[in-house]
């Protein structure tokens, strides 16, 4: 991948990929679309690798709609070590536009 920590890649065929790494967990992530017809239903369904290398589902990211209207993305994943809900917002010091940074929130 890269020297980078707490992102999200946005790539081609609606796949992303990422790592989110803290003290007590590095964990570098895959995304597919989800596609599902309800609304309130998740845009990527998120995975990493178990222990023993297995594919396992962590999570999701949602799109949603800031207070003027405009569209943004949040994300909620078991780290294993608890739950992280953070927003995807502009990767810091970066011009690509598909590198998104992860912002934990309580």
């Amino acid at each position: 991948m890269n020297d980078y920590a707490n992102f999200i890649r946005f790539g081609e065929n609606n796949t992303l990929t990422g790592n989110i790494a803290s003290i007590s967990y590095d964990l570098d992530i895959t995304g597919k679309e989800n596609c599902s017809t309800n609304p309130d239903a998740p845009v990527y369904r998120l995975f990493a690798k178990s222990p023993r290398g297995r594919q396992v589902e962590i999570g999701a990211i949602w799109q949603r709609k800031n207070q003027s209207g405009g569209d943004y993305y949040s994300l909620s994943i078991n780290t294993g070590h608890g739950r992280l809900n953070a927003n995807l917002g502009r990767y810091p010091g970066q011009d690509d536009e598909d590198l998104m940074a992860v912002i934990p929130w309580d």
